[in-house]
């Protein structure tokens, strides 16, 4: 028994004086914990898993709470597990919903990344947070302001611009003219939370969608695809002039 376990160990072993190192066998990923597939709440849901795993654009629409981040981010995450994708790209338009608490001490990329909380702790959740950090220092998971997005494009990628009602057409445009070869882009936004002055830049987009009937789904959730919780839902009615569902 002991002479087959040798065995067994030298072919999967090799040995530098007293040191073994033992060969690594499979992903990074092999030895986690198998998660369980992204699973649709309601038929919304359903059919954005559906335009994420067929096309390699989509746009997403709707109120707080409909899981809109979440899936796309989570879907991000498993791409990058599996090896289909070497990146993971972010980036939003750099516009509070609120009163500015001024400006973020550090880099450039330490001012955007509070920015994309909710993104990147989708993404940690699902590959774990060690990983997570060691890919955010390779730049496989990269986080980009609009203010240096000019002049870059991206490969093999997933590329999520989150809040994009808050883009103007400019920045849209320069936005979709960045994606290359092999990548999967998601657009997500509300159009009724725009916060910016002029013409949004993710209605623009919808616009050239429709009259040149282009092949980029356009998924759009309501108030009912709310999943975020009953009271998430009863605020998004409130603001809304429409009554709470008993």
């Amino acid at each position: 028994m002991g002479k087959q376990l040798d065995r067994k160990k030298s072919r999967n072993s090799r040995q530098y004086g007293d040191a073994e190192i033992i060969e690594f066998k499979g992903t990074k990923f092999q030895n986690d914990r198998v998660l369980p597939p992204i699973k649709a709440l309601n038929s919304t849901q359903a059919h954005y898993l559906a335009a994420l795993r067929s096309s390699r654009q989509v746009v997403v629409l709707g109120p707080a709470g409909t899981g809109k981040t979440w899936i796309a981010a989570t879907h991000a995450a498993d791409l990058y597990r599996a090896g289909r994708i070497e990146k993971i790209i972010l980036t939003r338009p750099n516009v509070p919903c609120g009163r500015s608490l001024g400006f973020f001490p550090g880099s450039l990329q330490e001012k955007f990344a509070p920015w994309a909380v909710p993104i990147a702790e989708a993404i940690k959740e699902r590959i774990g947070g060690g990983v997570f950090d060691i890919a955010l220092k390779r730049g496989e998971i990269e986080m980009v302001p609009f203010e240096v997005m000019r002049g870059r494009s991206w490969k093999n990628a997933f590329i999520l611009l989150d809040e994009a009602q808050n883009t103007s057409i400019v920045e849209i445009k320069t936005f979709l003219t960045r994606v290359g070869e092999n990548c999967i882009s998601v657009v997500n936004g509300d159009v009724s939370q725009c916060d910016i002055h002029g013409a949004s830049g993710l209605g623009r987009m919808i616009e050239l969608i429709r009259e040149h009937e282009l092949p980029v789904p356009v998924i759009e959730f309501a108030l009912d695809d709310i999943v975020r919780s009953g009271l998430c839902a009863m605020w998004a009615r409130a603001f809304e002039g429409e009554p709470a569902q008993a």
